[in-house]
């Protein structure tokens, strides 16, 4: 079952690159005390996700933190060297937290994973978009059609 608004996110680990290298990060260092917006996508220099969902939030950066927003953060269910080469590759690095799920651990345990199988894709993450208050949800957006629609950060703004 899908994370719902009111709950609070499931205990996980990620991995974020630094320029000290790989880096682990638990739910409650990103997330304690901090309002967050939080978007999945499927993977990391596909389509979809670098020309439509990803641009949105870097071009609309300022105007979500200008929302009482610490921080902007992208899960994928990619590796961390991807998603690190994602980052400089964008021109996102230092502005959106990375965030690999390479085993979608997270997406599963929220709901969120998408069987892209028949794509051979593998399982993946859904493509949504969260806003995260001290840990808990209080907006969540999944697509339930192909593109960016309602996880984009136009959608997101007028939910801050």
């Amino acid at each position: 079952m899908t994370i719902s608004i009111g709950e609070k996110l499931p205990a996980a680990t990620f991995k974020t690159m630094t320029d000290s290298g790989a880096k682990d990060l638990t739910v409650d260092e990103i997330f304690a005390g901090k309002k967050v917006v939080l978007f999945g996508l499927p993977g990391a220099f596909t389509p979809t996700c670098s020309n439509n969902h990803l641009p949105g939030y870097l071009e609309n950066r300022e105007a979500i933190l200008a929302r009482g927003v610490d921080t902007i953060a992208v899960i994928a269910t990619n590796d961390v060297h991807v998603m690190g080469a994602w980052a400089r590759f964008t021109g996102g690095e230092g502005k959106i937290l990375y965030l690999a799920d390479g085993n979608g651990d997270f997406v599963r345990a929220a709901g969120l994973e998408a069987d892209l199988t028949v794509a051979n894709m593998g399982h993946r993450s859904k493509r949504f978009s969260m806003i995260v208050d001290d840990g808990k949800v209080i907006a969540i957006n999944v697509e339930s059609q192909p593109g960016v629609n309602d996880s984009g950060a136009a959608h997101i703004l007028e939910q801050l």
